[in-house]
């Protein structure tokens, strides 16, 4: 059934006319969004599920191990670490070790297909928390993302995020207009930067010859990205992920990645902090997205999520059900 206009509806149309007033003035020292090309795929899920806000997400998604002592020192107390959650999709994760997820993501054509809304790409990073107890029932899994760098001058995504609670910095981009930017023999490279501190996060992949090689299973990566997402908890962001569809197949199937991350931000800000042999996933994903939710209507999260083709076509009405759209 159509949804009515969330926050965000209402904040998106706002904000268009004030982010391009912004820009047509120029005060932004990145390019602009819209200004270049991506290379990424249209949004096949725009038509479909015209009522809701849909786009793709061109991401390199890695897994960083941290001792659960320096987890249980990052994360806030209140919010209790489900380990057997991970364990069970991660049986040989090393004992007393919790796994961060860093999302290095391009959001491109972003829509309200419904609303006449698009929205032009820009680009996000930051670390995030999985498997969380946000509602103290001891199986719920949530997903802390307390920070963000975002494409500076894309006052709708900028502003979007602040509204959930989250520390924005806005940062200008290399590559500007993409996920990464590929290098000779399958390597790739993305660095946010703030445009006014020191704070930064660098990405350095090279491609794996299979998925085989990948110590993290792709169920990991869909579990964790369709886990709801909050900052402070005031509210939380429903993104679905859809890993199975034509825009991850073939020539665009995930591609695992082994490679180096380097950061001075939130929560590891201070110093320049650096991890030298990291493995993840890159992937673009059709996602839909219910924003600014009260987190205890997603109460049993626990599936890995992630639709596909499957769900298309004469099953519509079957996928509207079952995503509570």
């Amino acid at each position: 059934m159509p949804l009515q206009l969330s926050l965000f509806h209402v904040v998106a149309v706002a904000l268009l006319v004030v982010s391009s007033a912004i820009l047509n003035q120029g005060r932004t020292t990145t390019p602009a969004p819209g200004v270049c090309t991506s290379l990424d795929r249209s949004n096949p899920l725009a038509d479909l599920f015209p009522n809701n806000a849909t786009g793709v997400l061109n991401a390199t998604l890695a897994i960083i191990p941290i001792s659960l002592e320096t987890a249980r020192r990052l994360i806030p107390p209140q919010y209790g670490i489900l380990e057997q959650a991970y364990r069970a999709l991660l049986p040989d994760f090393p004992e007393g070790m919790y796994p961060v997820m860093l999302q290095a993501a391009h959001d491109h054509d972003v829509q309200f297909r419904a609303y006449g809304i698009t929205i032009d790409d820009f680009s996000r990073i930051g670390f995030e928390f999985p498997f969380l107890d946000l509602l103290g029932d001891g199986y719920s899994s949530f997903r802390w993302a307390p920070s963000q760098l975002i494409t500076g001058g894309h006052e709708i995504a900028l502003q979007g995020s602040r509204e959930y609670g989250t520390i924005v910095t806005p940062a200008e981009w290399d590559p500007p207009c993409d996920a990464y930017r590929a290098l000779p023999g399958g390597k790739s490279f993305l660095k946010g930067k703030s445009l006014s501190s020191s704070e930064f996060i660098e990405v350095e992949m090279s491609r794996l010859k299979d998925l085989s090689l990948n110590p993290y299973p792709l169920e990991l990566f869909k579990n964790i990205t369709n886990q709801p997402t909050f900052a402070n908890a005031s509210t939380c962001d429903n993104m679905i992920r859809w890993f199975n569809t034509s825009m991850s197949v073939g020539e665009f199937a995930p591609a695992p990645v082994l490679g180096r991350i380097r950061a001075n931000v939130f929560p590891y800000k201070g110093t320049d902090k650096e991890w030298p042999a990291v493995f993840g996933v890159q992937i673009a994903t059709p996602f839909i997205e219910n924003n600014y939710l009260d987190c205890r209507t997603m109460q049993g999260y626990a599936g890995t999520g992630g639709l596909g083709d499957s769900y298309l076509g004469e099953n519509m009405l079957h996928s509207e059900r079952k995503l509570d759209l």
